[in-house]
């Protein structure tokens, strides 16, 4: 996918978009994933207020099976600019949300805490993503 992809369009993991030379895209580090089951999913959205964790606004979405430990992933972009990611472990693959045994995590790795309901602000998780490749690094949270 090239320039124009579309909003929600679910795209394969292709490291090959985020080696030396290559962009705009952020390189996804994901660490901390508790179990090999289940699903990871890692969405990106456009850092505005009205987009953020809005399920018809993400732009990409990249799905796996999950593994133990860290996990990498490479979503490509547009153009730069300000963006946001969401990743969410679905541990039993049921595609529910559990909260006693799912995970998750955002850029810029905020507090999440149960007055948020785990929903940090556009403002937290936002960052900028020039035009080569820009690495996030999301530490994954469980209950």
């Amino acid at each position: 996918m090239t320039g124009t992809a579309s909003a929600g369009s679910v795209i394969s993991n292709d490291m090959s978009r985020c080696s030396a030379g290559q962009g705009p895209a952020v390189k996804v580090v994901v660490n901390g994933v508790k179990a090999s089951a289940g699903r990871i999913r890692v969405q990106n959205y456009p850092a505005t207020k009205a987009a953020w964790l809005n399920k018809s606004q993400w732009l990409h979405r990249i799905e796996s099976s999950a593994r133990a430990g860290a996990m990498s992933f490479c979503i490509p972009l547009a153009s730069a600019g300000n963006y946001a990611i969401a990743v969410r472990h679905d541990k039993n693959g049921n595609g529910k949300t559990d909260i006693s045994s799912d995970g998750g995590g955002f850029s810029n790795n905020p507090s999440i805490n149960i007055l948020n309901l785990g929903k940090p602000s556009v403002g937290k998780v936002s960052f900028y993503a020039g035009s080569g490749v820009t690495t996030v690094t999301i530490n994954m949270k469980y209950m």
